[in-house]
């Protein structure tokens, strides 16, 4: 009895946890498209001016970026570091550690989409808008949480097996 309870308990929080999740994501994505249609609007207001050198910075720090959310995304769901988390801390750590890596990537696509677009702001070219706005529409849908997806990590990673005071592991 105490265990359905605490199943039905856990699929609360990961339902809440992931449609939070969920939102926070889709409104950074509206967001990356609203900076593109600034950017697209606001073309005739600004100066063209070139700078060289804010040209390569711009699109190395929009490529390093774009990378490093891949990177940070793929070792913090990396099959091992979650098997310890849902073995130490439960299902609740696991979504908790799911819906802040997911978070933490999605503010990194933020970041890039500003880049982009301070990139336009300064020389008036909304190439970096679109080229910021296009790599952080990409690791926004690669960060998307799938709640399937977190259903079968909730449930492979932290399940009452890999608890350690779990009664089936000590028998």
């Amino acid at each position: 009895m105490e265990s359905s309870a605490k199943i039905s308990e856990e699929g609360g929080e990961l339902v809440r946890r992931h449609s939070a999740t969920a939102r926070t994501v889709l409104a950074m994505l509206i967001g990356v498209v609203l900076l593109c249609v600034v950017a697209f609007v606001g073309k005739k207001f600004l100066t063209q001016r070139t700078n060289p050198s804010l040209d390569m910075a711009v699109r190395i720090s929009i490529l390093i970026f774009g990378l490093s959310s891949i990177a940070l995304r793929r070792t913090r769901f990396s099959a091992m570091r979650l098997q310890d988390i849902g073995s130490l801390q439960g299902p609740v750590g696991l979504l908790a550690t799911l819906q802040r890596t997911t978070i933490q990537v999605a503010l990194l696509a933020a970041v890039v989409a500003l880049i982009g677009f301070s990139g336009t702001l300064f020389t008036g070219n909304d190439f970096y808008t679109y080229a910021g706005g296009v790599v952080a529409i990409a690791v926004l849908l690669y960060a998307y949480p799938v709640r399937r997806a977190w259903e079968v990590a909730v449930r492979r990673f932290a399940s009452n097996e890999n608890l350690p005071d779990s009664p089936a592991k000590s028998a």
